[in-house]
């Protein structure tokens, strides 16, 4: 059972960077063979469809992300340094890639392509991420340490489209430099400086 289940997860590691590589559309199953050096017909085993592959891709990717947010939490009380923790780790993703892309965001270039089954997959995490968010900022002004300019549901989706817009900015124009030269003064704003 275990290789099975080691099996899954390298065929799911693998799509997991070819969708960061090239979307939803930029990938076969004949690359994740190649890939992992196994047959087709294997990973239909594990994922009969693409569209089911991808969804338990981001099902498990959103499940990490949760963990991650928990984590950030658990080790920093003050929303505001949750929310730097937060910014400094898609900062050091795109800086020295040490981390991998945001699957979520790739994918949700090409929403109007994905299968249902996927998309509201995506829109899940967005929603999860921005609730995740809106409850920092709120916390936040609570403890005197941001001011909002909007109600925080509405900064916390100002603040995300500023994050992963940053990302891609930064993929397309190859400046990882781009990424806290868009989203320090976004931040700077929320803490008043």
């Amino acid at each position: 059972m275990k290789s099975m289940s080691s099996t899954s997860d390298k065929i799911l590691d693998i799509a997991q960077s070819l969708i960061v590589a090239g979307g939803y559309n930029g990938f076969s199953y004949a690359d994740i063979s190649a890939a992992i050096g196994i047959r087709k017909a294997s990973i239909h085993h594990h994922f009969p469809a693409k569209a089911e592959l991808v969804a338990v891709l981001v099902d498990r990717y959103t499940k990490q992300a949760e963990a991650g947010l928990q984590s950030l939490r658990e080790r920093a009380a003050s929303p505001a340094d949750q929310l730097q923790f937060y910014i400094d780790y898609w900062r050091s993703c795109i800086e020295n890639a040490s981390r991998p892309f945001c699957v979520c965001a790739m994918l949700a270039s090409e929403m109007q392509m994905l299968p249902d089954e996927v998309a509201s997959r995506v829109r899940a995490h967005f929603q999860n991420l921005a609730a995740w968010l809106t409850s920092v900022l709120q916390a936040g002004v609570e403890q005197g340490l941001f001011r909002l300019d909007r109600r925080p549901e509405e900064q916390a989706h100002m603040l995300m489209a500023s994050v992963h817009g940053a990302m891609l900015s930064t993929r397309a124009l190859g400046d990882p430099g781009l990424f806290i030269a868009i989203v320090g003064p976004e931040i700077a704003r929320l803490r008043g400086a």
